[in-house]
């Protein structure tokens, strides 16, 4: 499959993201902008990711769009409604698994059968298809205490995914992982996603990482975070578990560094040559 298989229908949502900021203590002696004013539109389907330094309000932007957290300006809507209460039909995960000790891997993943009153022999049937499809069958059966952190965050991919959301919003979801493992999970998570093509909403602090998967990439400044570049990736579907050595992969990497680098989050690279 080739990126120009992503025109094609996706069950996936449109997100429009129009003037939206952030400030904490409103009314207080103190208040902390976290967001500057913000627009963007997300397309069905779409794999965004949003990168920047730590406190630039990444996360504070994710959980507005999951209604989890109050907008202090602007609207946001999610398929066509603005969004003014926490959203139920999501899959969401966070650098946490937040497994359970005490239930099976297919048991946690059956949770969302549980809570959302589901039918539990079709969200089964599913679970045990994204066990497959990540080779996780041996899995299902242990409690999270018998598997590696790698495990633990697939198996928390899947409870993610189970009940097929057309948003998925990930945030930091590989930070716990060393590096051999987040290449793994990250190749299964662009796998896992190009079989249903939700929209992602995908929050990391890993230029690498958001390149390697992303559709389009949004760079934040530093707090009060905004968006400084909105960067489509134009690479091929699916991409190599390696990418390092690709020049085009390069050249996006070395794009947003040079960002980085502008705004004093990184020092000491000396002069980079421009992009071709």
């Amino acid at each position: 499959m080739t990126a120009s298989a992503h025109d094609a229908a996706v069950p996936g949502v449109p997100i429009a993201i129009d003037n939206v900021s952030k400030v904490f203590g409103e009314g207080t002696e103190k208040p902390f902008q976290a967001l500057k004013p913000i627009t963007t539109d997300i397309a069905p389907g779409e794999f965004v990711s949003v990168v920047g330094a730590s406190g630039c309000g990444k996360s504070t932007l994710m959980l507005m769009v999951a209604g989890l957290l109050a907008r202090s300006s602007g609207t946001i809507t999610v398929a066509g409604r603005t969004v003014t209460k926490p959203i139920t039909d999501i899959g969401i995960a966070f650098q946490d698994h937040l497994l359970l000790d005490f239930r099976t891997a297919l048991q946690n993943v059956m949770l969302h059968a549980d809570i959302r009153k589901l039918p539990h022999k079709d969200i089964e049937a599913r679970a045990r298809e994204l066990f497959g499809q990540l080779n996780l069958e041996h899995a299902m059966n242990k409690y999270p205490r018998q598997l590696s952190g790698g495990m633990r965050q697939r198996v928390s991919l899947i409870r993610s995914l189970v009940h097929d959301p057309s948003l998925l919003l990930m945030d930091e979801p590989f930070g716990a992982l060393d590096a051999l493992t987040r290449l793994q999970v990250r190749t299964d998570l662009e796998s896992l996603w190009m079989r249903r093509r939700p929209t992602v909403l995908f929050i990391t602090h890993s230029v690498e990482e958001a390149v390697g998967l992303s559709d389009r990439i949004l760079v934040m400044s530093p707090s009060p975070g905004e968006v400084i570049e909105d960067i489509r990736v134009e690479l091929p579907r699916p991409r190599p578990i390696v990418l390092g050595d690709a020049p085009e992969f390069s050249a996006y990497v070395d794009r947003i560094h040079r960002h980085f680098e502008r705004l004093g989050i990184l020092h000491g690279l000396g002069t980079l040559p421009k992009a071709g």
